[in-house]
């Protein structure tokens, strides 16, 4: 019997764990969280969650220990628990396993990425892939396809994942570029942040301006960091606009749009941290990141949002591309 594992219950982690028990015939998903977490408790007393039941072949667990005996793993958690968590896995022997960390941030304030911050802590021979791209469980949950990108620094722990988890409902492309695809992901939580002002505005007109240029900018910060800034229009990030930047399921554009209307959203937007990464990092390090710099203004320093946003679309005039070169 072969069985996956995975660790964190919110609604994305849920639906993995469902999607692998149901669409990639592993015999049994086994699930971890904190025993007293809201997500945890609800489906171990109902078995079931606002977006989906729980089939017969996934089971809870409360101790840690025992989703950690599965060759892959599955982490879908808050990203600024994700140090925290590697730590306690660091206390169990987890040589040779592999772990799919399946969030998109970066950590804050130090703004590395989630699978530097992992292997700083697990200090064993382990395999860590990312997974990235758009989808939404409601979407998914209606049997409508997608298509999303797994990428590693090991091509056969890349390979092996994406064979064993591709399937008529999720698409799985092979990721060539680590930093940028995690950069990417990370930073489509921040545009979608500002998708959502704009919404609140209801400045419409403007998100069109936005797609054009949040690339050029995310583009311009994936390249800092050795990374190939074309990323920024694949499916990490540019590919994962709509699902970010229109849907009404998208976090992040509902913590901006009720941000513009002077209401609390009340639940994890990830970009919000990761944000505060990315403003520490373009600062120290001179990165021209206009969107980010305005969006933190007004997210941290409570700007008047009107004024700031419409000083971030009246910059100095410049040209749309320098000699063809994306960043």
């Amino acid at each position: 019997m072969e069985a996956i594992s995975l660790i964190g219950c919110g609604r994305w982690g849920t639906f993995l764990g469902w999607y692998a028990g149901n669409y990639c015939k592993f015999d049994r998903v086994d699930m971890y969280d904190i025993p007293t977490s809201p997500n945890f408790i609800e489906l171990k007393e109902n078995r079931k969650n606002a977006y989906l039941s729980l089939s017969d072949n996934m089971v809870m667990h409360e101790n840690i220990e025992e989703v950690l005996g599965n060759e892959i793993i599955i982490v879908s958690i808050g990203c600024q628990h994700l140090r925290s968590l590697a730590k306690q896995i660091n206390n169990y022997n987890v040589n040779s396993k592999t772990f799919l960390l399946a969030m998109k941030g970066l950590e804050e304030p130090s703004a590395k990425t989630l699978e530097l911050v992992f292997r700083e802590e697990v200090k064993q021979d382990i395999h860590v892939a990312i997974l990235a791209g758009p989808g939404h469980v409601q979407d998914y949950m209606k049997k409508v396809p997608s298509c999303a990108v797994i990428d590693s620094y090991e091509s056969a722990t890349k390979d092996m994942l994406i064979r064993r988890l591709s399937s008529d409902l999720i698409r799985f492309y092979y990721g060539t570029d680590m930093v940028g695809n995690q950069i990417g992901a990370a930073l489509k939580n921040v545009i979608g942040i500002a998708a959502g002002i704009l919404d609140g505005l209801e400045w419409y007109g403007l998100k069109g301006a936005l797609m054009a240029r949040a690339p050029i900018e995310v583009g311009r910060f994936i390249k800092h960091f050795g990374g190939n800034p074309q990323n920024a229009y694949g499916l990490a990030h540019l590919g994962d606009y709509e699902a970010t930047l229109f849907s009404k399921h998208s976090h992040n554009r509902s913590f901006g749009e009720m941000l513009a209307k002077g209401e609390n959203f009340g639940k994890l937007a990830e970009g919000v941290a990761t944000l505060k990464a990315v403003k520490i990092i373009a600062d120290t390090e001179g990165i021209d990141m206009p969107i980010a710099q305005a969006l933190y203004k007004v997210v941290y320093e409570q700007a008047d949002i009107k004024t700031t946003l419409k000083s971030m679309f009246e910059r100095d005039l410049k040209k749309e591309f320098d000699n063809s070169v994306i960043c």
